[in-house]
């Protein structure tokens, strides 16, 4: 598993997160290098270790994958103390903040300690409204729709804004205030008792949520969320050229987001159904025609059916079966590119399984 985190902080594996965080605190206080008898390393260990543990879905992944979850967080996976170079000027900092320090002048420095002493909130700043979900839907299509291009309409359930409230979370004709605890700002100021003393800092309000609204009466139809489920039109260009598996993105289009966030995007993904004429790869079109014997021996003008209609091709006597003609430009356009790609046919001759007396008498006559 690589380094025991459990063992670190001397803790059993099935210790409660209370357990786990008096366990770092206690440690963390007696290890901190500012105190006498400090250990930079061990301080570090010791967070690490409650990084991890400390958070559900870190300590899960830890306890599922061990060293493969340790070699995550070299590449950014979480982040602990590392930022932490000089640690004597904890004191220094503290000291010149008169009447504490205010959580979000102190930068990017404890944003890797906010969840170990409880004031997590992003520098104060409003609980960040998470963005609607993408959507993905199958859209199938026939070759020729593929080829030249199309425009479908396609209906989808989906969270919309909601058309009661509009969006705005409040029952229609119902007051909307400013949020009398934060005076709208969405955050509030709190002294938190850490073991490297007491802190001024700011989290979003609890009374509002972070919005610095409070209503009245929230919407009866979405319950306060802004959005509702409904049944969606919408008509989707087609370009020309596209292929089989490619997808499509609408953005904005999919669902909306709650309490006002922007929506999420929309992926059509395209099913192109086969041909019975053609074959396709990338932008090539290929195809195949049968001659007659006679045909391929003395030559001829074949009509050969592409994708734009009927074009001529000289066949040169004496043309062998499964031979491949080259019609340049006689493919598929190319998409998001200008030009077309080529379209290749493939002789077959036909051999008669009967032939006459006579027949069989020229042909040996003519001993070829």
């Amino acid at each position: 598993m690589g380094k025991d985190y459990y063992n670190t902080l001397g803790v059993s594996k099935g210790a409660s997160e209370e357990e786990i965080k008096q366990a770092f605190r206690k440690k963390a206080h007696q290890y901190h290098p500012d105190k006498s008898g400090g250990d930079e390393a061990k301080f570090k260990e010791l967070n690490e270790a409650y990084q991890v543990l400390g958070n559900k879905e870190k300590r899960a992944q830890y306890d599922q994958y061990g060293s493969t979850f340790e070699q995550a967080r070299g590449q950014g996976g979480f982040s602990g103390f590392e930022g932490f170079r000089d640690f004597s000027g904890f004191a220094s900092g503290f000291s010149g903040a008169q009447g504490g320090v205010e959580y979000e002048d102190l930068g990017d420095i404890f944003s890797g300690i906010g969840d170990i002493f409880g004031f997590s909130g992003g520098r104060g700043q409003r609980r960040q409204k998470q963005r609607g979900r993408d959507l993905q839907v199958l859209l199938t299509i026939d070759f020729e729709e593929a080829v030249f291009g199309v425009e479908k309409e396609i209906n989808i359930e989906k969270k919309v804004v909601c058309d009661h409230c509009h969006g705005n979370l409040a029952e229609p004709g119902t007051k909307i205030d400013t949020c009398g605890v934060c005076k709208g700002t969405g955050r509030v100021t709190r002294i938190q008792r850490t073991i490297l003393g007491n802190m001024q800092v700011q989290a979003p309000c609890d009374n509002c949520d972070g919005e610095g609204k409070t209503y009245t009466q929230k919407c009866k139809k979405c319950k306060g969320s802004g959005v509702a489920m409904d049944s969606v039109k919408l008509n989707v260009k087609i370009p020309a050229g596209i292929d089989n598996g490619e997808s499509i993105r609408l953005s904005g289009h999919g669902e909306a987001g709650e309490q006002g966030a922007g929506a999420g995007d929309l992926y059509i993904k395209l099913q192109v159904r086969g041909s019975k004429k053609f074959a396709r790869e990338g932008y090539d079109v290929k195809s195949q025609k049968f001659i007659s014997f006679t045909e391929a021996v003395l030559g001829a003008k074949i009509d050969i059916e592409t994708v734009d209609g009927e074009v001529e091709l000289k066949v040169p006597a004496g043309t062998q079966s499964e031979t491949v003609f080259k019609l340049k430009g006689k493919g598929i356009s190319r998409l998001r590119e200008s030009g077309k790609g080529d379209h290749y046919v493939e002789i077959k001759v036909k051999i008669p399984t009967s032939i006459s007396r006579k027949q069989k008498k020229l042909l040996e006559d003519l001993d070829l």
